[in-house]
């Protein structure tokens, strides 16, 4: 089978197709012909070397979290999920990855399509969808009194996080680049910011919750517009911030919280209740598997609304 591989870090020049055997099912697992996978920050966070902690430097590496296809095999204890069906999944294990032709991922890691859906949808749902409920998790307590700013808020991740406090009644506020602002307001926010003409920080409001999905920010910026007891939601962290935000915390009443997500069909089975109940999937780009350097490139660049999807024939 073709997949995506590095055998050093770098810049999307790294990356090549190889031809690596169709892998095997073990008896809890799925076989999964993909039909698409989507790009997320960590992809290229990883392929730099920015993640080595947890990814580990033994190559080659393949590249790729979350993707959507059709189930071609099952392990011999799988129940709920046969041949044919028509599923989304993730990937858990940095060391591995979906940009391939086949997957074999744990069942409990793979949830079926909903018909409304397209392949490339279903295939930006689990990274940012998953971030985005437990970023809400975080949050704690909210309502119509708190007030909420999402810094970078109509990529993928912002896309969910929008819509899914929408549900909650908070006051929310998005910056985001002049074509994000009519995406923003359609997703939930009740103010929106142009970040071209205004700066956020020099004005004078400060937020219940700020959240930096741009990650440009940063908590020594936010600081200055968090109210007292204002936590900061960092879901693009350095390596060093982690352990750094857990010390902090003892000393200071503005809250440094990393968010570390992690799959779970609990949280999945709150984003399949809204994409029932209509949730919005905007796939800003999808890319043919052939010009799978463009597509890293294009996501890596950012500006764009919604995810970026590469499929697969």
């Amino acid at each position: 089978m073709k997949a995506l591989a590095y055998n050093e870090f770098g810049t999307t020049a790294v990356l090549q197709t190889v031809e690596l055997p169709k892998p095997t099912v073990k008896a809890d697992e799925v076989l999964v012909k993909l039909k698409a996978f989507s790009i997320n920050p960590m992809d290229w966070k990883i392929r730099k070397g920015e993640m080595k902690l947890m990814s580990g430097s033994k190559f080659p590496k393949l590249t790729g979290t979350d993707f959507a296809g059709i189930i071609e095999e099952t392990g011999t204890s799988v129940t709920g999920l046969k041949k044919g069906d028509e599923v989304f999944g993730v990937v858990k294990n940095m060391k591995v990855g979906a940009s391939a032709e086949y997957v074999a991922v744990t069942a409990s890691l793979v949830w079926k399509k909903p018909s409304s859906i397209s392949f490339t949808q279903a295939a930006s749902i689990p990274v940012a969808g998953i971030a985005a409920v437990t970023s809400i998790q975080k949050m704690g307590k909210i309502d119509s009194q708190t007030t909420i700013l999402i810094n970078g808020a109509t990529g993928g991740f912002g896309m969910f996080l929008l819509q899914l406090l929408r549900q909650q009644g908070a006051n929310v506020t998005a910056v985001s680049s002049p074509k994000g602002l009519a995406y923003a307001k359609e997703w939930g926010a009740d103010t929106v910011i142009d970040y071209t003409k205004e700066n956020v920080l020099t004005e004078k409001v400060s937020y219940d919750i700020v959240i930096d999905l741009s990650g440009k920010m940063g908590y020594k910026n936010a600081k200055r517009i968090m109210n007292a007891k204002a936590i900061f939601l960092n879901p693009t962290p350095k390596t060093i911030e982690i352990p750094l935000s857990f010390f902090a915390n003892l000393f200071t009443a503005k809250k440094h919280i990393v968010i570390l997500s992690s799959p779970s069909t609990k949280y999945t089975d709150v984003l399949l209740n809204e994409v029932e109940n209509g949730l919005q999937i905007e796939v800003n780009k999808a890319f043919p598997f052939t010009q799978y350097r463009e597509a890293y490139d294009y996501a890596e660049q950012g500006g764009y609304i919604g995810k970026v999807a590469v499929e697969i024939n």
